[in-house]
């Protein structure tokens, strides 16, 4: 059984809909990405999963257990947890009160403190930082940042808004590598991401998005060969 199941998923921003019956799976422990161009769908889908938009039809299953109608902090409860685009730090809290905003579903402070201590092992940029205030961080700190709050809830599955929006190639580099460690610690990722090649590099699956629509679906090496996604995505093939 898929650890996230969406199934004939529709969402209408008022009498618009714009998704128009997406069928998603994401097993457990997997990387899957979803492409497409500005516009396709990709950030409402993200924003469906994680209980800020309502979806109009469909549903979405989670460990078997329907989570479509549920209230956002429900849903983080329960282990899915958002970075969204444009990373939304609070600018003129420090790192570490930052990172606490993220812990908010647990009660378990011995837990949150092992935790905490698991992510500044991880980012170590970040534990150098903890009495900066987020807004003086760069931008690839502050994606950092974006980061390490959403893993402070200890979510079974991590979404990502387009995470190397705005930043340098090498620090680009530095996300990814970052997203394949995290994912090695069990975390299962679903990543939206407008730089196609390093996303089918990280992920094991990926799906292609367009006007509300799948219209392509399958193993990231398989898509990467594929002249349609190279010439549309990669910036290769026959246009």
């Amino acid at each position: 059984m898929a650890l996230l199941e969406v199934a004939g998923l529709h969402v209408k921003y008022g009498n618009i809909e714009v998704l128009h019956g997406v069928d998603l799976r994401v097993n457990e422990g997997e990387i899957v990405t979803i492409l497409g161009a500005n516009g396709a769908g990709k950030s409402t889908t993200l924003l469906t999963l994680s209980g800020l938009v309502k979806p109009s039809g469909g549903s979405i299953a989670f460990g078997g257990r329907p989570i479509d109608k549920l209230p956002a902090h429900v849903i983080v409860k329960l282990g899915i947890a958002q970075v969204p685009e444009g990373r939304r730090i609070f600018n003129t809290l420090t790192v570490q009160e930052n990172m606490n905003l993220g812990a908010f579903v647990s009660k378990d402070y011995e837990q949150v403190k092992k935790t905490q201590d698991w992510i500044y092992a991880l980012l170590p940029v970040l534990s150098e930082r903890r009495q900066q205030l987020g807004g003086t961080l760069s931008g690839g700190e502050q994606q950092m940042l974006a980061i390490g709050r959403a893993l402070m809830s200890r979510p079974k599955i991590l979404l990502l808004d387009e995470p190397s929006l705005g930043l340098a190639p090498l620090l680009v580099k530095t996300i990814f590598q970052t997203l394949r460690e995290i994912n090695t610690t069990g975390v299962t990722i679903v990543l939206v991401e407008q730089n196609a090649r390093a996303a089918l590099k990280l992920a094991h699956r990926a799906y292609v998005m367009e006007l509300g629509n799948i219209v392509l679906e399958g193993p990231s090496p398989e898509l990467m060969a594929n002249s349609e996604v190279q010439a549309a995505y990669l910036g290769t093939g026959s246009q």
